[in-house]
């Protein structure tokens, strides 16, 4: 994974169901070029696949990824991230990535997406190690 000098990271968890995969792998690759060609300095895209919580002795027993999301049976759970120089440089990439998409989609703010946003939690983070 590349993280030459990433000191911000933008990071996400949702749901994507399983009858919109394709679609969601579609929309993804289209997004890394984006971004990347926009300056982010790396973009990852990660579909759960050990999610049960492992209860710990004399630990309680953290939330699961599942939980966090609402994700049903027929979901996916992912893990998305986006690192940048910093949030300034972040403020930047994104700000032409939106432009570029606001252009390209102009016309279609109805489009569907093929994941929940109502199931999706978003921030951003500073890196400290």
């Amino acid at each position: 994974m590349t993280q030459i000098n990433a000191k911000y990271v933008d990071g996400f968890v949702f749901t994507v169901p399983k009858k919109n995969l394709e679609a969601y792998r579609k929309m993804i690759k289209e997004a890394k070029k984006v971004w990347m060609s926009y300056g982010a300095l790396d973009y990852k895209e990660c579909m759960g696949e050990d999610l049960a919580p492992k209860k710990e002795k004399g630990m309680p027993t953290p939330l699961s990824f599942t939980k966090l999301t609402n994700a049903g049976k027929n979901d996916t759970v992912w893990f998305s991230f986006i690192t940048y120089k910093n949030r300034k440089h972040r403020d930047a990439v994104n700000k032409k990535v939106m432009e570029f998409f606001s252009k390209k989609y102009e016309g279609k703010e109805d489009m569907s997406m093929p994941f929940d946003m109502e199931k999706m939690c978003v921030g951003g983070f500073a890196v400290e190690a």
